[in-house]
């Protein structure tokens, strides 16, 4: 595994790759994460015959922290970093795993007409930017307070998000604990915000007309999401799986089931 950086006009960008040649896979992690999330993939002789690439969103891990945050924290401004790291390593058509957060960029680039093999989400409910269709993908508790927007947390904020996004048993990696507290708390709130505004493309439109074949592979006890919601939608090119629930995993099947995730990866990654 080799560590680069990208220069992209939204700042200095932080990659990690398997390797230099193969069928390329790009991993897009999630909101308040980092790059390393996807080190069960790397380090599986499953996926050991892709060229598997990650990288640190604007605002996260070892990239920079967005010079200007409205045009950076948002699914475009993502997508767009997505694409300039496609373009700098020469990445011929890849396949792109997104999740959650990481999912709604990928979809954000199918609609802004990226050259992808196929897309692969977890964790993301394709909705459109307004709010009937966030409280129908989503499990939204009015109530409660909100981090996924949250701009500075505590340390009990944390511990709290890094728990319920990517524990494990209920067991967080230091590192992931680490990578929350890094992130630009800019980052959340620009986005949450822009997203309530209406600033994305429309993803139920997007997944019902695509061409581009679409994996969803969700946990089953994923408990941001509503479930049922997947069922509703139309797709245009859902793989044969139809949609996925993992047994005994949550909002990250691909650390919580990593063997079993990594299998349907490769399967599709295969055939995409």
């Amino acid at each position: 595994m080799t560590t680069s950086f990208v220069e992209t006009d939204k700042g200095r960008i932080a990659v990690i790759q398997s390797r230099e040649d193969g069928p390329p896979i790009l991993l897009i992690h999630g909101n308040s994460s980092c790059k390393e999330i996807f080190s069960r993939q790397f380090a599986d002789p499953q996926l050991s015959q892709f060229r598997l690439v990650a990288f640190d969103l604007p605002g996260h891990g070892e990239s920079a922290d967005a010079a200007e945050p409205a045009a950076t924290y948002t699914f475009a401004g993502y997508a767009s970093v997505a694409e300039q790291v496609i373009a700098a390593l020469g990445l011929a058509r890849p396949t792109v795993f997104g999740w959650s957060l990481g999912g709604h960029i990928a979809l954000e680039m199918v609609g802004r007409g990226a050259d992808l093999a196929g897309v692969m989400i977890s964790g993301t409910p394709p909705v459109k930017a307004e709010l009937e269709s966030l409280m129908a993908g989503f499990n939204i508790d009015p109530t409660a307070e909100n981090l996924t927007g949250k701009r500075d947390f505590t340390d009990e904020d944390v511990i709290a998000y890094a728990t319920h996004t990517s524990g494990v048993d209920g067991i967080v990696d230091p590192h992931a604990l680490r990578m929350v507290r890094r992130t630009d708390g800019r980052a959340r709130e620009t986005m949450f915000g822009s997203v309530v505004a209406g600033q994305a493309l429309d993803e139920r439109e997007i997944v019902a007309t695509m061409a581009v074949p679409l994996a969803i592979v969700n946990g089953e006890a994923d408990p941001f999401i509503q479930a049922p919601y997947f069922d509703r939608l139309t797709y245009g090119s859902l793989w044969p799986r139809g949609v996925v629930r993992m047994v005994g995993a949550g909002h990250a099947p691909f650390l919580q089931k990593p063997q079993e995730f990594n299998f349907l990866l490769s399967e599709f990654a295969g055939q995409a």
